[in-house]
Parts: C-alpha cells; sequence; structure tokens
C-alpha cells in the first residue's frame, strides 16, 4: 500500500481577497465612492455618508494609511479639514462605475420580477 503525499496549500495570499480586505467595509466603501465628486470637508463626509463622527474619523485613518486618501488641513478661521482620493484612490473610480451598472441591471431585474422586493439601499445619484 502506497502512502499518499501531503498535500501542500498555498500560502501567497490571494490579491483579490486582501484587496477587499483593504477597502472592503461599508464605511471605507461609502467614503470612497463619495469622494469620487472631489475634495470634501470631514463634515459633508458625515452628512453624506450617515457615519458618526468617531467611525468616519477612524475610517479615513485607515484610507489615508493605506494610501487611497489624502487629507490636507487649512489654517484659516474656522480651521478646516478638507479629504479627496489619492491617485491609488482613484484608481477604484472604474471599479465603482461597474459595480454601479450591475447593481443597477440587479435592482431592474428584480423590480422587474417582484414589485415587493426594496429598492436598492444607497440611491445618491453622482453628477460627474
Amino acid at each position: 500500500m502506497s502512502q499518499q503525499e501531503p498535500t501542500q496549500v498555498d500560502d501567497t495570499p490571494c490579491p483579490v481577497i486582501e484587496s477587499l480586505d483593504e477597502i472592503g467595509s461599508q464605511w471605507r466603501l461609502a467614503v470612497l465612492y463619495d469622494l469620487q465628486d472631489g475634495e470634501k470637508r470631514f463634515n459633508e463626509l458625515k452628512r453624506s455618508t450617515n457615519a458618526n463622527s468617531r467611525t468616519l474619523s477612524r475610517v479615513l485613518d485607515d484610507l489615508q494609511e493605506t494610501g487611497y486618501v489624502s487629507r490636507r488641513f487649512e489654517e484659516d478661521n474656522p480651521i478646516a479639514t478638507y479629504y479627496s482620493l489619492t491617485d491609488k484612490g482613484e484608481s477604484l473610480c472604474p471599479i465603482f462605475d461597474e459595480i454601479k451598472a450591475w447593481s443597477e441591471s440587479g435592482c431592474s431585474a428584480l423590480k422587474a420580477g417582484d414589485e415587493s422586493e426594496k429598492e436598492c439601499g444607497y440611491q445618491r445619484e453622482r453628477a460627474r
């Protein structure tokens, strides 16, 4: 009787999973999507994403640390902090466009098939 060799597991991380780990939370995606429209102040992002201050602050710090968002201070009175997408963050714009198109076609199919289905959650229309 022959012995089977142990199966080797590929330990190299999957790039898709690694990428989703960086951007995959609800709040990170909402902020990244919202910043496609251009630079915004903290309170503008807070209003448009409905995130609380603590969550938004943590998410913006995470996105800045991973290189998707940049922060700019303006020392005028009142002091203002502005956030915008970096080149790395802007590279996600075509992906968001594809996801939006995919979700709209999926929601349209649901609504056509069953009027009792709810509409998609994020209703904001981007002005490009």
